[in-house]
This record gives C-alpha cells, sequence and structure tokens, in this order.
C-alpha cells in the first residue's frame, strides 16, 4: 500500500498549483536596518506587519507591491541591507544575494537598486541562481536589457499617482506623486505575483495611478524586451506581459519571452523537482516498474494542470536515446528487466526502456503551456 504514496503526493501539487501561484511572494531589499536583525527578512501580509523602524519611503514600496492585481501577493519579505548614508553599498548588497540563497520567493524588486549602480549586478545573480543553483526566481529592475527570462526590465519613466490632501487650514487640494522607474518596480513585482496562472498581467489596471510617461509608439520598446504602461484616455495599464528575454534561440523560442510562460514552466520544473526529492528519491529500488510509477505520478501532476487551463497537453516517458548513451558508458552490455544480459547496440527501444541504469532515471517530457488571449484580429467588412 505504500507505492502510491509518489503518485498521491503530485497530484496534490497539482491540485494547489494554480491557488499557490496566483498568490506569490515578492522579496523587496531595501537599504533600512530592521530593528530586530534576527527578523530578517521580515515577512509582511497586512499593512499591521509593516516594521515601524522603516522609513516612510520604504513603507511606501512595502504597500505598493501589496497591492497585486486579481490577489494580492500571498506576501512581501522586507529584507534590511542597512545600508546607511554615505556607507560602501557593496557588502551590503553581496550580503542580501547570500541570505537570499535560502528564501523561498517568487519576483524580487529593489527601490534602490538604480541609484545605487547595481541593476547589472543584481540581474547577473539572478541569472546565476535560475541556472547554477536551479532556483527559478524573477526580478523586476528598472532599465535593465539582461535579455533573459528570469529579469523583468520595466522602462517607463514616470507613473503619477493623484492624491487629495489636506492642508493644515482644513483646505482640500490634489498633488500629484510621481514614482520612477526604479520607485515604481516593487508595484509591478506585486501585480505579477498577484496574477492567476490562468491570465497574463498584460492589459493589466494600475487603478492608483493617473498618468504615466506617454510614449507615441508602445510596440517598439516590448519587442525589444521592455514591460511598460500606458494611458489609454481612461486608465494606466500594462501593455503587454513581457520579460526582457529577446535573442531566440532552438531551445528557447519566442514563448520564453511572456511572464505567464515562463511563470508556469518555473512552477512546473520546481514542483517536480522538488516533489520527485521529497516522496520518491532515496526511497525506491531503480527498477523499471518503479520508473513507471514516477512517471504516473508525474502525468498525474500534469493532468491536473490541464484540467485548471495551466496547460494544453503534455507526454511523459523514458528517453530511449539517453538511456543508450548511458549505457554504452558503461560497456556494451545491458542488464534487462528480465535479467537477461545483451549487447545494448541489439537491444530494441522496448527493451532498453527496461535496462538497469544504475541510480539513474532517464526521462523525456514534452508540455504545451497555455498563453492568455491578449490579440485579437477581427476584419468587420461592411
Amino acid at each position: 500500500m505504500g507505492a502510491p504514496g509518489i503518485n498521491i503526493s503530485f497530484i496534490e501539487k497539482g491540485m494547489t498549483a494554480e491557488a499557490r501561484d496566483k498568490r506569490g511572494t515578492v522579496l523587496l531589499w531595501v537599504k533600512d536596518a530592521l530593528e530586530v536583525p534576527g527578523a530578517n527578512p521580515v515577512t509582511v501580509v497586512t499593512e499591521s506587519d509593516i516594521p515601524e523602524s522603516l522609513s516612510d519611503a520604504t513603507v511606501e514600496q512595502v504597500k505598493l507591491a501589496m497591492i497585486g492585481y486579481t490577489d494580492s501577493p500571498q506576501k512581501v519579505l522586507v529584507y534590511g541591507m542597512g545600508i546607511g548614508e554615505g556607507d560602501e553599498t557593496d557588502a551590503g548588497y553581496k550580503k542580501a544575494m547570500e541570505v537570499s540563497e535560502t528564501i523561498r520567493f517568487n519576483y524580487l524588486a529593489v527601490p534602490t537598486v538604480e541609484t545605487d549602480g547595481k541593476g547589472e549586478d543584481v540581474a547577473e545573480w539572478v541569472k546565476a541562481m535560475r541556472t547554477d543553483k536551479k532556483k527559478k526566481i524573477k526580478a523586476v529592475l528598472p532599465n535593465v536589457p539582461a535579455d533573459n527570462e528570469g529579469i523583468i526590465n520595466f522602462t517607463t519613466e514616470k507613473c503619477v499617482k493623484t492624491e487629495t490632501v489636506t492642508t493644515e487650514d482644513g483646505t482640500k487640494i490634489t498633488v500629484d506623486v510621481i514614482y520612477t522607474t526604479e520607485q515604481y518596480c516593487a508595484r509591478i513585482a506585486g501585480l505579477i505575483a498577484g496574477t492567476p496562472m490562468t491570465i497574463a498581467c498584460t492589459y493589466a489596471p494600475l487603478p492608483e495611478l493617473s498618468d504615466c510617461t506617454r510614449l507615441k509608439d508602445n510596440d517598439t520598446p516590448v519587442d525589444k524586451g521592455e514591460l511598460i504602461v500606458f494611458y489609454d484616455g481612461e486608465k494606466v495599464k500594462v501593455v503587454r506581459g513581457v520579460n526582457s528575454f529577446i535573442t531566440t534561440t532552438d531551445d528557447k523560442g519566442d514563448s520564453f519571452k511572456k511572464i505567464k510562460i515562463v511563470e508556469a514552466m518555473d512552477m512546473i520544473n520546481d514542483d517536480i523537482v522538488k516533489t520527485a526529492q521529497d516522496s520518491y528519491l532515496g526511497k525506491y529500488a531503480n527498477t523499471y516498474s518503479n520508473k513507471c510509477l514516477l512517471i504516473t505520478a508525474i502525468s498525474s501532476y500534469l493532468a491536473q494542470l490541464k484540467r485548471d487551463d495551466i496547460i494544453s497537453s503534455y507526454s511523459v516517458g523514458l528517453d530511449t536515446d539517453a538511456i543508450r548513451k548511458h549505457l554504452k558508458g558503461r560497456g556494451q552490455e545491458a542488464t534487462l528487466n528480465d535479467g537477461t544480459v545483451k549487447d545494448v547496440d541489439e537491444c530494441s527501444d522496448e527493451e532498453i526502456i527496461t535496462a538497469d541504469t544504475g541510480a539513474n532515471v532517464f526521462l523525456t517530457g514534452n508540455v504545451k503551456i497555455l498563453d492568455a488571449i491578449e490579440d485579437i484580429k477581427m476584419p468587420i467588412y461592411i
């Protein structure tokens, strides 16, 4: 009765996928020093969780990140770098990077990163996390054309919020609060983190804004991998949910340009890797039947994503080419499922997939992630 446990674990991951990732986690690196260093970062779920020691500017950034989209982010983590006026920033950023390697989050924003001249450094760190550490994080950075799916390059020069305030004599007046590019990245990070997996942040409204920098051409920046907002005559909205990736290859096509698609890719990768680590690796003999058990479990997970309209199709199986290559690397003979030994080159694909591969499992899979409706073409003839 123990064997189905791996299947149940994957099914549970699939059933909670949309709920988890429509309310992602935002991490903010701020210059402030927190009152209790041991509680760094501090977790903010509601405004009452915001530490009183934070500066007014930082509190504003936290509140911007908390707005979200259809949902607010699951939580906002605030890491205080403790960088004072005139202090060297390198040490603060280096420490933030070290600490964040073990923090679970989806999107990073740094409200002063452009002022500090650290945009490129943070982008390189995120890239390394995604490749070397296999930590599928993303960052919203101002004016950083990183050409990478893990970096959202926000470039709108200014965003305007009109507020009504009461003066000392009781008179009510309207004032404009202007956010620079770097100051609005936290809002964009929270917006994306609060976007359900089934939709995109394309045309997402930003109701707190009354205006923004107006461009004559919105298409060119988007084609260059820039996320921008625009004023449509009534409200300010995101033009298209794209990241900074623009240089496509045979392995990475246009799908990698979409924030929605990359978020789904990252979630699937994390779920399969972590669930396999927790519920499969080291817990089963590497027999053909147990490899099939893993395939069935992963398929059950993907089937749930298909039912939730996150993916449209999928397939999972044993990789015969990879198995042949592995077996040849160990010699020319393969031990098959029935115990017989046979020359690798004489084995059929059906025999190869049953061969003993030591501690290794070689899988292959295809997943088609559903995009959101973003473009409507409808000629009307009269």
